[in-house]
């Protein structure tokens, strides 16, 4: 199975991992004191979520899985909406999910697997496109990056000729290449301004074009795709928690409606809202976005307590350690871009990259 970078498959793609690499002996997942020995530091990291009484299920997988990637000479990204265990267990980098596919062009590592969604996949392959992209399960999308295709934006293009259009990193390969530039959260305002002109369109999320459209003059115009987590969230339920707790700090992710931006305290992209609680340390916070980035944080936040709205992504959760295990063991969910599309795709990415550099 693979994913392609357009709908029409790509002809001459071919997943040849398993051909290449072979496929390993299944390990044995039994609860040792070996294993027990060697996972017990990942535990610490974990004792606040996960209870004593189920870690011997999940440590023989997670101490296999880590045997396994270096064997397979593998690095394992994995975004922050992953589980703990597997954001803590195996991951060798963690972020968001352009700050993954960069950090992986930095490594040894020849083979990636992306503890994420599709579109994550295939930013990793467009910039390592040397390196063998794997994901443990192929059915893992994007609502938001599914509500858009290259043929779209080809069409915005003959009906608003002249016009720049702006991608988020939440897009396909064949997205990102009929674009002039990405963006992120993080970044998407500077990007906008990058071009001085009084109009640009910002796709797909309306509610990040529109956050944005409100700290600036620039004309934002806006595609109909939302995040199904994000856009979940509403400011009156924002407001009911305040009652509940008058002390407490709502940090917002911008994906979610401006309504519900504007009830929080902050809003910002992932990374910002991480450091927003390590530099401020709050004694109660609410981070509306996906659910596991609050259990994955609290660790690094002691003194913190976090209160928990859960909106979990159901994309995000077909990511399991047994997956990655399989993946590891067989090779198997090859990730292949046109190498058409995949180069078209860079220059966007490198055009946003290159901008954050001057």
């Amino acid at each position: 199975m693979t994913i392609t970078s357009s709908p029409a498959a790509f002809k001459g793609a071919t997943p040849v991992a398993l051909e290449r690499y072979g496929r390993l002996p299944r390990p044995d997942l039994s609860y040792t004191p070996e294993v027990a020995e060697a996972t017990a530091p990942i535990y610490e990291k974990l004792k606040h979520i996960i209870p004593a009484i189920e870690w011997p299920a999940l440590a023989p997988t997670i101490h296999a899985i880590n045997l396994l990637k270096k064997q397979r000479n593998a690095v394992i990204l994995a975004h922050n909406y992953m589980t703990p265990d597997i954001y803590h267990g195996v991951a060798d980098i963690v972020g968001d999910s352009l700050q993954l596919a960069i950090e992986a062009t930095r490594t040894d590592a020849q083979v990636i697997v992306q503890c994420g969604v599709h579109f994550m996949a295939e930013t990793s392959k467009i910039l390592s496109p040397e390196k063998t992209v794997l994901i443990p399960d192929m059915r893992a999308g994007c609502s938001l990056a599914e509500s858009i295709t290259g043929a779209d934006v080809r069409a915005l293009r003959e009906r608003n000729p002249g016009v720049p259009i702006i991608t988020y990193v939440n897009t396909s390969a064949d997205v990102k290449a009929e674009c002039d530039i990405c963006c992120t959260s993080s970044n998407a305002l500077e990007v906008v301004e990058s071009f001085g002109v009084d109009r640009v369109f910002l796709i797909p999320d309306k509610y990040l074009a529109a956050n944005v459209g409100n700290k600036t003059d620039v004309d934002v115009l806006v595609w109909d795709g939302a995040c199904e987590v994000h856009e979940r969230f509403t400011a009156k339920e924002l407001r009911d928690y305040r009652k509940i707790e008058p002390d407490i700090k709502i940090i917002a992710h911008p994906e979610c409606p401006p309504e519900v931006v504007a009830e929080a305290d902050f809003a910002g992209s992932t990374a910002h809202m991480i450091d927003w609680v390590k530099t401020r340390k709050p004694e109660k916070v609410m981070m509306i976005t996906e659910c596991s980035m609050a259990d994955n944080v609290a660790s690094e936040t002691p003194g913190v307590n976090y209160i928990r709205p859960c909106n979990l992504c159901p994309h995000m959760k077909r990511i399991t350690l047994d997956k990655i295990l399989d993946t590891l063991v067989e090779m198997k969910e090859e990730v292949i871009v046109d190498p058409v599309v995949a180069e078209k795709a860079r220059i966007a990415v490198e055009r946003m990259i290159n901008l954050k550099k001057n």
